[in-house]
C-alpha cells in the first residue's frame, strides 16, 4: 500500500506524562468490525463518552489496569576466603556420567508440560538443542510413538528417554558473573512470588539458545535454581521475540509451570500488547483473521498467509484498536491476539497494509523513510499480561515502553497514559 513519505514530527510535541486522577482522554471512534472472513461486528454497551465517567461506570476494566510491582534487590553478603592448606589442590572436574536407556512415568507435577520442557525439568544440563536433536531423530518416545517437542504429556504417560551423557554438576555457589546475572534478573522483574515471575525483557535479548546465541533469558534462570540436590529451577511459561521487549511469565516450580500451561492452552491468559505502525488502519477497530504458514528460505524463515486446509497453516486471530495518530502517517496501535501463533502480530499488521515499524522481517513498503529522530528497531512492546494465578487469585504485571519506544512516544507527542480502547475487545 503506497505511503506519504517521512512523517516529520507530526503530532503534539513532547509526551503528557499521565496523573494519578487525570481525567482520561476521549475514546477513539469506531468499533470492533469484520476484517477478514468470518468475522463479526462488535458494538460496545457503554456510550463514547467522557472518559472519566466511563472509569467510574466500568470497575471491572479498571481492574485489568492494575499494576503489581515487584522485585526488590536481595542483600549479599560476602564471605570471607579460607587459606587452603600447601597441600590442597582443586578438586578435577567431575568426570562425564553416561546413563542408560530409561522408561520413566509421566508424574501428576508433569502433566500438561512440553516434551522439551520435561527434559530440562528432569536432566538441567542438557542443552536446548541438543533436547531437540534426540527428539528429532526419533530417539524418544511416548509410549512407543515419536513425538515432537512441542507436544504433551498426560500423567502416567511412559517416556522412552535414550542413552545421555551428563556432566555438568549441581552448583554449590554463585561466581562472580552468576551474582550480575541474578542482580540483572531482579532488576527487571514486575512481579514475583513463591511459584510465578513476569520480567520485564529488554528488546534484543533471546528468551531461549539456537543456533550461535548464548546469552539468553532461559540459560539466565539457571542462577535461580532452589537450593537441594532436587532443586527446581524457573522455566519459560511463553515466548517473546528477540527484538520485542515487555511482559514475560516465568514458573518457578513445576506445580506453577503445569498450572500456566493449561491457562495457555485453554487460552485464559489476555495478553495486549503496543505497536507503532505505518499508516493508519481503516477502520480504526477491527479483528484480523487468517491462516499463517511457516517459509523457510535460504538461511531465514518467516510466517505468511495460508489457506485453510493449507498443510502446516495455522488458524490466527488478533483484535487492534488504534489508540492515537501522528500526521495521519503512523499509528500508535493495541493489540490483543486471541491466538499465539509465530510472529503473529507481525505478519497481521503487514498484511493489512499497516507493518510495525523497524521490523526487518515483515516491513516491505517501498520507498518508505523513518520519520527524523526515530531508532530502526522494532517497535513492539507486550505491555500486559493478565492470567489467573496458579494458587487463585490474578497475576496482573504491566511493562513500561522501552527506551527506543518512550523516545518514539516523546518525539511524536503520543501520550502514553491515554484510554486503551482495546480492553473493549471481545473474549474468544
Amino acid at each position: 500500500m503506497p505511503m506519504k513519505r517521512g512523517a516529520g514530527r507530526g503530532g503534539r510535541a513532547g509526551a503528557r506524562q499521565g496523573q494519578p486522577g487525570k481525567p482520561q482522554s476521549r475514546k477513539p471512534k469506531g468499533s470492533f468490525g469484520a476484517r477478514e472472513s468470518k468475522a463479526h461486528s462488535f458494538q460496545p454497551q457503554a456510550s463514547r463518552g467522557n472518559a472519566r465517567s466511563e472509569g467510574r461506570e466500568r470497575p471491572k476494566r479498571d481492574a485489568f489496569g492494575s499494576r503489581d510491582v515487584g522485585g526488590a534487590r536481595e542483600r549479599k553478603f560476602e564471605q570471607r576466603p579460607r587459606h587452603a592448606s600447601p597441600e590442597a589442590k582443586s578438586a578435577p572436574p567431575p568426570p562425564e556420567i553416561a546413563t542408560g536407556v530409561q522408561t520413566v512415568t509421566v508424574g501428576a507435577d508433569e502433566a500438561g508440560m512440553r516434551v522439551d520442557r520435561f527434559f530440562e525439568a528432569r536432566f538441567p544440563g542438557l542443552s536446548f538443542s541438543h533436547i531437540q536433536r534426540i527428539v528429532r531423530k526419533g530417539e524418544v518416545r511416548v509410549d512407543g510413538k515419536r513425538i515432537d517437542t512441542k507436544d504433551r504429556l498426560t500423567v502416567g504417560q511412559q517416556v522412552r528417554i535414550p542413552p545421555l551423557k551428563l556432566n555438568v554438576p549441581k552448583r554449590s555457589h554463585l561466581t562472580p558473573a552468576d551474582e550480575k546475572t541474578r542482580d540483572f534478573l531482579k532488576s527487571i522483574t514486575l512481579h514475583e512470588d513463591a511459584d510465578v515471575m513476569v520480567l520485564n525483557k529488554p528488546m534484543g535479548l533471546s528468551v531461549q539458545g539456537g543456533s550461535g546465541t548464548t546469552r539468553h533469558v532461559d540459560g539466565m534462570l539457571e542462577v535461580l535454581r532452589q537450593p537441594g540436590p532436587d532443586g527446581q529451577r524457573p522455566r519459560l511459561v511463553h515466548r517473546l521475540d528477540k527484538d520485542t521487549a515487555g511482559c514475560l511469565l516465568v514458573a518457578k516450580t513445576r506445580f506453577a509451570a503445569a498450572a500456566l500451561a493449561k491457562t495457555f492452552r485453554t487460552r485464559s491468559a489476555r495478553k495486549i500488547y503496543w505497536a507503532l505502525t505505518a499508516g493508519v488502519p481503516k477502520p480504526r477497530q477491527g479483528r484480523i483473521s487468517t491462516f499463517l504458514a511457516k517459509e523457510e528460505r535460504e538461511e531465514d524463515s518467516f510466517m505468511r498467509i495460508a489457506q485453510h486446509g493449507e498443510e502446516g497453516a495455522s488458524h490466527a486471530v488478533t483484535y487492534y484498536a488504534v489508540v492515537e495518530t501522528s500526521a495521519q502517517a503512523l499509528a500508535w496501535v493495541s493489540l490483543k491476539p486471541v491466538t499465539g501463533r509465530t510472529h503473529q502480530l507481525r505478519a497481521h499488521m503487514a498484511h493489512v497494509g499497516h507493518p510495525i515499524v523497524g521490523d526487518p522481517k515483515y516491513f516491505q513498503i517501498e520507498n518508505w523513510e523513518l520519520p527524523g529522530g526515530l531508532q530502526n528497531r522494532l517497535h513492539l512492546l507486550a505491555r500486559r499480561i493478565v492470567v489467573p494465578h496458579p494458587r487463585g487469585g490474578t497475576i496482573d504485571a504491566t511493562a513500561p515502553l522501552p527506551p527506543h519506544m518512550q523516545q518514539s512516544w516523546n518525539l511524536l507527542g503520543l501520550d502514553a497514559s491515554r484510554y486503551d480502547p482495546i480492553i473493549e475487545a471481545p473474549e474468544e
